[in-house]
């Protein structure tokens, strides 16, 4: 994981990988696709691959998927 630092308040630009995720354009936070909360880049656990999306939390990402009609069993 590419860590960033001393980049103030400026949202970082990124690239979500499996497992892992690349900086493009270095920055202390990004913005969670679901609440618009911001996420800071250290605490960030949370995406989408598929939608390059980050999410703040478990729900989040779980809601994102159910908006998506990504969930097993369900109809999109």
């Amino acid at each position: 994981m590419n860590r960033s630092e001393g980049n103030g308040s400026r949202e970082a630009k990124i690239r979500y990988l499996d497992g892992d995720f690349q900086i493009v354009l270095p920055g202390s936070f990004v913005t969670c696709a679901m609440t618009g909360k911001a996420i800071p880049v250290d605490e960030l656990r949370y995406w989408s691959v598929a939608r390059q999306e980050p999410y703040i939390d478990a729900q989040a990402a779980f809601d994102a998927e159910k908006r998506a009609g990504a969930l097993p069993g369900q109809k999109s």
